[in-house]
Protein backbone atom coordinates (compact mmCIF):
# COMPACT_ATOMS: atom_id res chain seq x y z
CA UNK A 1 0.00 0.00 0.00
CA UNK A 2 1.12 3.56 -0.73
CA UNK A 3 -0.29 6.78 0.70
CA UNK A 4 -2.53 9.09 -1.30
CA UNK A 5 0.17 11.68 -2.00
CA UNK A 6 2.50 9.07 -3.42
CA UNK A 7 -0.27 7.46 -5.44
CA UNK A 8 -1.09 10.87 -6.91
CA UNK A 9 2.53 11.35 -7.98
CA UNK A 10 2.56 7.94 -9.64
CA UNK A 11 -0.69 8.78 -11.42
CA UNK A 12 0.85 12.07 -12.59
CA UNK A 13 3.79 10.16 -14.11
CA UNK A 14 1.39 7.78 -15.84
CA UNK A 15 -0.59 10.75 -17.18
CA UNK A 16 2.56 12.32 -18.62
CA UNK A 17 3.44 9.05 -20.33
CA UNK A 18 -0.05 8.69 -21.80
CA UNK A 19 0.13 12.24 -23.14
CA UNK A 20 3.42 11.40 -24.86
CA UNK A 21 1.60 8.48 -26.54
CA UNK A 22 4.68 6.59 -27.80
CA UNK A 23 7.99 6.49 -25.94
CA UNK A 24 11.46 5.03 -26.01
CA UNK A 25 12.64 4.48 -22.44
CA UNK A 26 16.39 4.85 -21.83
CA UNK A 27 16.70 1.74 -19.67
CA UNK A 28 19.68 0.81 -17.53
CA UNK A 29 17.91 -1.61 -15.20
CA UNK A 30 18.53 0.64 -12.20
CA UNK A 31 15.94 1.58 -9.59
CA UNK A 32 14.65 4.66 -11.42
CA UNK A 33 14.53 3.45 -15.02
CA UNK A 34 12.92 0.17 -13.94
CA UNK A 35 10.03 1.97 -12.25
CA UNK A 36 9.75 4.28 -15.27
CA UNK A 37 9.57 1.30 -17.63
CA UNK A 38 6.93 -0.38 -15.46
CA UNK A 39 4.77 2.77 -15.48
CA UNK A 40 5.28 3.19 -19.22
CA UNK A 41 4.33 -0.41 -19.91
CA UNK A 42 1.20 -0.05 -17.76
CA UNK A 43 0.24 3.19 -19.48
CA UNK A 44 1.20 2.51 -23.10
CA UNK A 45 1.64 -1.24 -23.63
CA UNK A 46 3.35 -1.87 -26.96
CA UNK A 47 3.66 1.88 -27.52
CA UNK A 48 6.71 1.85 -25.25
CA UNK A 49 10.09 0.27 -25.96
CA UNK A 50 13.07 -0.02 -23.63
CA UNK A 51 16.54 0.67 -25.04
CA UNK A 52 19.72 -0.37 -23.26
CA UNK A 53 22.94 1.06 -24.63
CA UNK A 54 25.62 -1.65 -24.59
CA UNK A 55 29.29 -0.74 -24.29
CA UNK A 56 32.30 -1.59 -22.09
CA UNK A 57 31.02 0.94 -19.52
CA UNK A 58 28.02 -1.33 -18.82
CA UNK A 59 28.93 -4.43 -16.85
CA UNK A 60 27.84 -7.82 -18.13
CA UNK A 61 26.03 -8.36 -14.84
CA UNK A 62 23.98 -5.17 -15.26
CA UNK A 63 23.25 -5.94 -18.90
CA UNK A 64 21.82 -9.33 -17.97
CA UNK A 65 19.82 -7.82 -15.10
CA UNK A 66 18.30 -5.22 -17.44
CA UNK A 67 17.19 -7.90 -19.90
CA UNK A 68 15.67 -9.97 -17.09
CA UNK A 69 13.81 -6.96 -15.69
CA UNK A 70 12.40 -5.96 -19.07
CA UNK A 71 11.10 -9.52 -19.58
CA UNK A 72 9.54 -9.51 -16.13
CA UNK A 73 7.78 -6.21 -16.86
CA UNK A 74 6.68 -7.50 -20.25
CA UNK A 75 8.20 -4.67 -22.24
CA UNK A 76 9.87 -4.90 -25.62
CA UNK A 77 13.59 -4.47 -25.02
CA UNK A 78 16.32 -3.54 -27.47
CA UNK A 79 20.05 -3.74 -26.79
CA UNK A 80 21.95 -1.35 -29.05
CA UNK A 81 25.71 -0.91 -29.25
CA UNK A 82 26.97 2.40 -27.92
CA UNK A 83 30.28 3.97 -28.91
CA UNK A 84 30.94 6.67 -26.34
CA UNK A 85 34.56 5.52 -26.06
CA UNK A 86 35.03 6.79 -29.63
CA UNK A 87 34.16 10.30 -28.46
CA UNK A 88 37.44 12.05 -27.51
CA UNK A 89 35.72 14.24 -24.90
CA UNK A 90 34.30 11.16 -23.20
CA UNK A 91 37.55 9.19 -23.22
CA UNK A 92 39.47 12.20 -21.89
CA UNK A 93 37.31 11.85 -18.75
CA UNK A 94 36.83 15.43 -17.69
CA UNK A 95 34.07 16.50 -15.27
CA UNK A 96 31.62 16.65 -18.20
CA UNK A 97 32.16 12.98 -19.14
CA UNK A 98 28.54 12.10 -18.34
CA UNK A 99 27.33 14.79 -20.73
CA UNK A 100 29.08 13.06 -23.62
CA UNK A 101 27.89 9.62 -22.49
CA UNK A 102 24.27 10.77 -22.27
CA UNK A 103 24.60 12.51 -25.63
CA UNK A 104 25.54 9.15 -27.18
CA UNK A 105 22.70 7.41 -25.34
CA UNK A 106 20.04 9.91 -26.35
CA UNK A 107 21.18 9.94 -29.97
CA UNK A 108 20.70 6.16 -29.99
CA UNK A 109 17.27 6.52 -28.38
CA UNK A 110 16.08 9.19 -30.80
CA UNK A 111 17.33 7.16 -33.78
CA UNK A 112 15.33 4.21 -32.44
CA UNK A 113 12.28 6.42 -31.96
CA UNK A 114 12.51 7.61 -35.56
CA UNK A 115 12.83 4.05 -36.83
CA UNK A 116 9.75 3.00 -34.86
CA UNK A 117 7.73 6.12 -35.61
CA UNK A 118 7.65 6.98 -31.90
CA UNK A 119 7.28 10.54 -30.64
CA UNK A 120 9.38 10.82 -27.48
CA UNK A 121 12.37 9.67 -25.46
CA UNK A 122 12.14 9.46 -21.66
CA UNK A 123 14.68 8.74 -18.95
CA UNK A 124 14.71 8.13 -15.21
CA UNK A 125 15.84 11.44 -13.72
CA UNK A 126 14.27 12.16 -10.32
CA UNK A 127 13.68 15.10 -8.01
CA UNK A 128 16.76 14.15 -5.96
CA UNK A 129 18.99 14.56 -9.01
CA UNK A 130 18.28 18.29 -9.14
CA UNK A 131 20.64 19.09 -6.27
CA UNK A 132 23.56 17.03 -7.55
CA UNK A 133 26.28 17.41 -10.16
CA UNK A 134 24.55 15.84 -13.17
CA UNK A 135 26.00 17.01 -16.50
CA UNK A 136 23.99 14.29 -18.22
CA UNK A 137 20.83 16.24 -17.40
CA UNK A 138 22.10 19.07 -19.61
CA UNK A 139 22.29 16.63 -22.52
CA UNK A 140 18.69 15.64 -21.82
CA UNK A 141 17.43 19.22 -21.68
CA UNK A 142 19.22 20.17 -24.89
CA UNK A 143 17.58 17.31 -26.77
CA UNK A 144 14.11 17.50 -25.31
CA UNK A 145 14.29 14.21 -23.43
CA UNK A 146 11.43 14.00 -20.93
CA UNK A 147 11.75 12.88 -17.30
CA UNK A 148 8.27 11.78 -16.14
CA UNK A 149 9.40 10.77 -12.64
CA UNK A 150 11.02 14.16 -12.06
CA UNK A 151 8.11 16.04 -13.62
CA UNK A 152 5.72 14.19 -11.29
CA UNK A 153 7.79 15.22 -8.25
CA UNK A 154 9.07 11.74 -7.41
CA UNK A 155 12.25 11.44 -5.35
CA UNK A 156 14.38 8.41 -4.62
CA UNK A 157 12.49 7.40 -1.47
CA UNK A 158 9.19 7.66 -3.37
CA UNK A 159 10.55 5.52 -6.19
CA UNK A 160 11.73 2.81 -3.82
CA UNK A 161 8.36 2.81 -2.04
CA UNK A 162 6.44 2.55 -5.31
CA UNK A 163 8.80 -0.15 -6.57
CA UNK A 164 8.14 -2.12 -3.40
CA UNK A 165 4.38 -1.73 -3.78
CA UNK A 166 4.64 -2.92 -7.40
CA UNK A 167 6.80 -5.88 -6.36
CA UNK A 168 9.75 -4.76 -8.45
CA UNK A 169 13.00 -6.52 -7.45
CA UNK A 170 14.89 -3.23 -7.77
CA UNK A 171 13.13 -1.68 -4.76
CA UNK A 172 16.20 -2.19 -2.57
CA UNK A 173 18.83 -2.33 -5.31
CA UNK A 174 21.92 -0.24 -4.52
CA UNK A 175 22.48 2.93 -6.49
CA UNK A 176 24.73 2.19 -9.45
CA UNK A 177 26.61 4.19 -12.04
CA UNK A 178 28.50 3.24 -15.16
CA UNK A 179 31.93 1.65 -14.74
CA UNK A 180 33.65 4.83 -15.97
CA UNK A 181 32.60 6.51 -12.71
CA UNK A 182 35.29 4.43 -10.96
CA UNK A 183 38.05 6.19 -12.91
CA UNK A 184 39.17 9.60 -11.55
CA UNK A 185 38.61 12.65 -13.71
CA UNK A 186 41.62 13.32 -15.91
CA UNK A 187 42.54 9.63 -16.19
CA UNK A 188 41.71 8.36 -19.67
CA UNK A 189 38.83 5.91 -19.92
CA UNK A 190 39.71 2.83 -21.97
CA UNK A 191 38.10 -0.53 -22.58
CA UNK A 192 40.95 -2.32 -20.78
CA UNK A 193 40.55 -0.18 -17.66
CA UNK A 194 36.80 -0.65 -17.61
CA UNK A 195 37.18 -4.41 -17.94
CA UNK A 196 39.67 -4.52 -15.06
CA UNK A 197 37.29 -2.57 -12.83
CA UNK A 198 34.39 -4.81 -13.81
CA UNK A 199 36.36 -7.99 -13.10
CA UNK A 200 37.47 -6.67 -9.70
CA UNK A 201 33.95 -5.64 -8.70
CA UNK A 202 32.66 -9.04 -9.78
CA UNK A 203 35.08 -10.57 -7.27
CA UNK A 204 33.51 -8.56 -4.44
CA UNK A 205 29.94 -9.19 -5.55
CA UNK A 206 30.60 -12.92 -5.97
CA UNK A 207 31.80 -12.90 -2.36
CA UNK A 208 28.48 -11.42 -1.27
CA UNK A 209 29.24 -7.71 -0.94
CA UNK A 210 26.26 -5.50 -1.70
CA UNK A 211 27.41 -1.85 -1.70
CA UNK A 212 30.81 -1.88 -3.34
CA UNK A 213 33.03 0.11 -5.67
CA UNK A 214 36.50 -0.60 -7.00
CA UNK A 215 38.18 2.71 -7.80
CA UNK A 216 40.86 2.68 -10.48
CA UNK A 217 44.22 4.25 -9.59
CA UNK A 218 46.59 2.80 -12.16
CA UNK A 219 48.17 -0.32 -10.63
CA UNK A 220 46.11 0.17 -7.46
CA UNK A 221 42.53 -1.00 -6.94
CA UNK A 222 40.96 0.96 -4.08
CA UNK A 223 38.00 -0.94 -2.64
CA UNK A 224 35.07 0.77 -0.95
CA UNK A 225 32.37 -1.25 0.80
CA UNK A 226 29.26 -0.17 2.66
CA UNK A 227 29.55 0.54 6.38
CA UNK A 228 27.24 -2.39 7.20
CA UNK A 229 29.67 -4.77 5.47
CA UNK A 230 32.95 -3.55 6.95
CA UNK A 231 32.84 -6.12 9.74
CA UNK A 232 33.31 -8.90 7.18
CA UNK A 233 36.71 -7.49 6.24
CA UNK A 234 38.07 -8.39 9.68
CA UNK A 235 38.28 -11.96 8.43
CA UNK A 236 41.91 -12.45 7.30
CA UNK A 237 41.05 -15.34 4.98
CA UNK A 238 38.44 -13.25 3.19
CA UNK A 239 40.92 -10.40 2.80
CA UNK A 240 43.44 -12.85 1.35
CA UNK A 241 40.88 -14.09 -1.19
CA UNK A 242 39.98 -10.54 -2.18
CA UNK A 243 43.61 -9.53 -2.60
CA UNK A 244 44.50 -12.58 -4.70
CA UNK A 245 41.49 -12.39 -6.96
CA UNK A 246 41.56 -8.62 -7.50
CA UNK A 247 45.23 -8.86 -8.49
CA UNK A 248 44.21 -11.56 -10.96
CA UNK A 249 41.77 -9.02 -12.42
CA UNK A 250 44.74 -6.91 -13.51
CA UNK A 251 45.95 -4.86 -10.56
CA UNK A 252 49.33 -5.02 -8.79
CA UNK A 253 48.13 -3.63 -5.46
CA UNK A 254 44.83 -3.80 -3.57
CA UNK A 255 43.86 -1.18 -1.00
CA UNK A 256 40.85 -0.94 1.30
CA UNK A 257 39.44 2.55 1.79
CA UNK A 258 39.06 3.31 5.49
CA UNK A 259 35.92 5.31 4.77
CA UNK A 260 32.73 3.45 3.80
CA UNK A 261 31.37 3.50 0.29
CA UNK A 262 29.67 6.74 -0.74
CA UNK A 263 28.35 7.47 -4.19
CA UNK A 264 30.11 10.38 -5.86
CA UNK A 265 33.36 10.19 -3.91
CA UNK A 266 35.47 10.83 -7.01
CA UNK A 267 33.39 13.89 -7.87
CA UNK A 268 33.85 15.25 -4.33
CA UNK A 269 37.59 14.76 -4.69
CA UNK A 270 37.62 17.42 -7.43
CA UNK A 271 36.26 20.13 -5.14
CA UNK A 272 38.81 22.66 -3.87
Amino acid sequence: MVDIALRNKADAARRILRELDTVVVAFSGGVDSTLLLRLAQESLGDRCVAVTAVSPSLSTRERKDAATLARRIGARHLEIDSHELDRPDYAANGPSRCYHCKTELFEICFATARDLGFSSVVYGATKDDMGEFRPGMNAARERGVRAPLLEAGLGKADIRALSRALDLPTADKPALACLASRIPFGTTVSEDRLRRVEAAEDVLRDLGFHDVRVRFHGDVARIEVGSAEWQRLLDPELRRQIGTRVRQAGFRFVALDLEPFKSGRLVEAQDP
